[in-house]
């Protein structure tokens, strides 16, 4: 979703001064069964559900997980499809294990949507290897049915919780680049706790890249972008690409949103960001 932007102070890396916004989320309803009498009927089987993460999340979350609609296309490839191109959160290293020890680049992506910019990327260049994290359901059906219909080999889906998952099963310095587009901004300032971008998760990422990996950004929201900013200028490990100024232009290779794009025809504006990995300690800033 596009947020009208305000890039008042986008030339200086300020932290944020936020208004706040309407951003709702439902919460997941959970109910207890009673214990069935003896002369009650069989429950009905439940329909199969997408594999996702059985791993805690190591903090605040930040994401909620909404309920999307799936369309019968997306239902059918997340069975189908799935063993092909999905790994679940429980054999992250057998599913991975080859990747992480392969000379082949590989790039995370964190939060890919539907798929769009993830599958389009792997398709452009198969020498390298692509993994992207997504917990909604409909996006990774999405994802799964682009995979089939550009016949990728280099990609893999995790239906999972990114921070749980690289916290507990990736190996230090194990990835080339990392794409974080559009993260949810969490608008108001009793949710800034929830956003991705945090010091704590930078330097998780400086842990897991490589010495002059890439770690790149973007968000059409103009305090969040100044956010992300303050965040990464703060971490020792990571040094700013751009010049001059803060941020970058748009790189080429970043295919646009659908969302983006509409967006830019409304007279809004995104921000894109470029850190690389340098040779100091990932806890230097400790």
């Amino acid at each position: 979703m596009q947020h009208t932007a305000n890039p008042r102070s986008l030339n200086s890396p300020q932290k944020p001064s936020e208004t706040d916004a309407n951003n709702a989320h439902p919460s997941d309803a959970h109910t207890s069964d009673a214990h069935p009498s003896l002369s009650a009927s069989p429950p009905e089987p439940k329909q199969p559900e997408p594999k996702q993460s059985v791993l805690k999340h190591p903090g605040i979350k930040s994401y909620v997980r909404r309920t999307g609609r799936l369309t019968h296309a997306q239902r059918e490839a997340l069975d189908a499809l799935w063993p092909r191109y999905g790994i679940d959160a429980a054999h992250v290293a057998q599913g991975l294990s080859d990747w992480w020890q392969s000379p082949v680049p590989l790039t995370v992506e964190i939060g890919f949507g539907d798929g769009d910019c993830l599958s389009t990327l792997a398709a452009r260049h198969p020498e390298r290897h692509y993994v992207g994290f997504e917990v909604h359901d409909p996006g990774v059906g999405h994802a799964l049915l682009m995979a089939k219909r550009l016949g990728l080999n280099n990609l893999r889906l995790l239906h999972a919780d990114a921070q749980a998952i690289l916290t507990e099963c990736f190996p230090a310095q194990c990835l080339d680049e990392v794409l974080i587009y559009f993260p949810d901004p969490w608008h108001k300032k009793r949710h800034h706790k929830r956003r991705l971008v945090q010091p704590e998760f930078v330097r998780l990422l400086a842990k897991l890249c490589k010495p002059n990996a890439y770690v790149r950004l973007a968000t059409d929201w103009a305090p969040y972008a100044e956010w992300m900013l303050s965040v990464f200028s703060g971490a020792l490990a990571f040094d700013n690409i751009a010049s001059p100024g803060p941020f970058t232009p748009r790189p080429p290779e970043r295919p646009q949103t659908k969302f983006e794009r509409r967006g830019l025809r409304l007279g809004q504006s995104a921000w894109d960001l470029c850190f690389r990995r340098n040779q100091l300690p990932w806890d230097a800033d400790a």
